[in-house]
């Protein structure tokens, strides 16, 4: 885990939101400057840190919301500091909890040099990486009803499937393996479902591939095993932005 420790004459820590933002400014003695609750808008977030741009970072968890600010601070000319949820929750987790305390106490790890850093992934390809995770639900999902197939022909006690579901073909005529009418109307929902992801895994690896090769198509290459699978080979063009990067999030 990396901390973030330089040096600043302002520190700005946000608690950060869909709607409103609390706003936390401190000095280089821990003063208080700033402590009030804004709209979650480019323009009110530039008004607020105004008078405090000489020497600013700016700080906030790194939570779903948080594109927008990072790459205002960055046209801004900025400092931005992206921290690591799960590991500033361990630092200064506390009984006591609410956006104006958690707004001052990232400003405070911020100025102590105490906050733990997520890497701030490129805007260019932060779209390729959320289609990477997107597809991984749903193969997740794919797999939950391939998983029930199987667990309602065990429930049944039925003879096992004598080839692999995973592949199409394999799942021609599996309903008719079950006597009970609303059990086989289970198992062709499943099996519709399947079919349907299918060909939803397929169109997003298309894209994956194509944006992955744009990104970096050096990287895209590498083969790092006869074996190695299509999309890992995306993720690894994905994650080559920076190998020094802090945890990754």
């Amino acid at each position: 885990m990396r901390f973030y420790n330089r040096q600043h004459r302002h520190y700005c820590g946000i608690d950060l939101h869909v709607k409103t933002m609390y706003v936390c400014m401190l000095d280089a003695n821990g003063q208080v400057l700033v402590h009030r609750n804004v709209n979650s808008t480019p323009e009110a977030f530039l008004a607020t840190i105004a008078p405090y741009r000489d020497d600013l970072v700016v700080a906030a968890e790194c939570m779903f919301t948080w594109y927008w600010l990072a790459d205002l601070c960055a046209a801004e000319g900025i400092a931005f500091v992206l921290g690591h949820a799960l590991a500033m929750k361990a630092i200064h987790g506390g009984k006591a909890k609410n956006d104006k305390i958690d707004s001052h106490k990232i400003a405070s790890l911020l100025r102590g040099g105490l906050l733990p850093q997520a890497y701030v992934y490129p805007a260019g390809m932060r779209s390729t990486r959320d289609l990477l995770r997107r597809r991984l639900q749903i193969v997740r999902k794919r797999g939950q009803l391939l998983a029930h197939i199987q667990n309602t022909r065990a429930q049944y006690n039925l003879p096992a499937f004598e080839r692999r579901l995973a592949y199409p073909a394999n799942r021609e005529g599996v309903a008719d393996r079950f006597s009970d009418p609303s059990v086989r109307k289970s198992i062709d929902v499943d099996v519709t479902l399947v079919d349907t992801y299918d060909g939803l895994i397929n169109d997003l690896e298309l894209t994956i591939v194509r944006e992955a090769k744009r990104h970096d198509a050096d990287a895209f290459h590498i083969q790092l095993h006869r074996f190695i699978a299509r999309m890992a080979a995306a993720r690894f063009s994905c994650a080559s932005a920076s190998f020094s990067r802090p945890v990754l999030l």
